[in-house]
């Protein structure tokens, strides 16, 4: 994957923008970061698998765990795909 792979975009209401950034691959959304003002950090997640979730304390270092944290799950699919070659 390399560092362009995710798209990540700001969310916004009425052209206000909103503290949280949905990254996609193409049209599938693979990951959501947010500010948490309650623990004053920047919290991730991916709709990919349940209980998958971390804290950064600014939204780059969200967005880069959540990128490496794919990356990571990914790898598990491998053999899978490369067995369709």
């Amino acid at each position: 994957m390399s560092n362009d792979t995710i798209i990540w975009t700001q969310g916004g209401i009425a052209e206000v923008p909103l503290q949280r950034f949905t990254g996609r691959i193409g049209a599938i959304e693979v990951a959501t970061v947010e500010y948490d003002g309650s623990n004053r950090l920047w919290t991730w997640w991916s709709p990919l698998a349940e209980d998958i979730w971390g804290h950064a304390q600014e939204p780059e270092g969200a967005k880069q765990a959540a990128e490496l944290w794919l990356r990571d799950w990914l790898e598990n699919f491998r053999p899978f795909f490369e067995a369709g070659r």
